[in-house]
């Protein structure tokens, strides 16, 4: 199990993103339009520098959504491996079974 404190972290760090997503996402779009001043610009980008960067996408990381685990992550299941071996062996998941042989 993955600290608390990482968890939360994350949590916090998803939600920072989605608050900031749209005010992010205009900045960005000032600073690279070449249509405006000079001035204008480097005013996007230095405002785009004021925000958290934890507000960034980039900085989001996968964790399973039942032990916290940051590796051997499945994006498509949202889990870790570990996990889903578990699952698995104790016959909660649906069509899957310990290989054996």
């Amino acid at each position: 199990m993955a600290k608390k404190g990482m968890i939360e972290r994350e949590k916090k760090r998803a939600a920072n993103v989605a608050r900031l997503a749209e005010k992010r996402a205009t900045l960005k779009a000032q600073a690279k339009d070449m249509n405006l001043a000079p001035e204008e610009r480097f005013l996007a980008q230095l405002k785009l520098a004021k925000l958290p960067r934890s507000s960034s996408k980039v900085r989001m990381h996968n964790r399973c959504l039942l032990t916290g685990r940051p590796h051997g992550y499945y994006r498509r299941l949202g889990m870790s491996r570990i996990a889903l071996r578990e699952l698995g062996s104790a016959g909660k998941i649906p069509g899957m079974t310990k290989s054996s042989w």
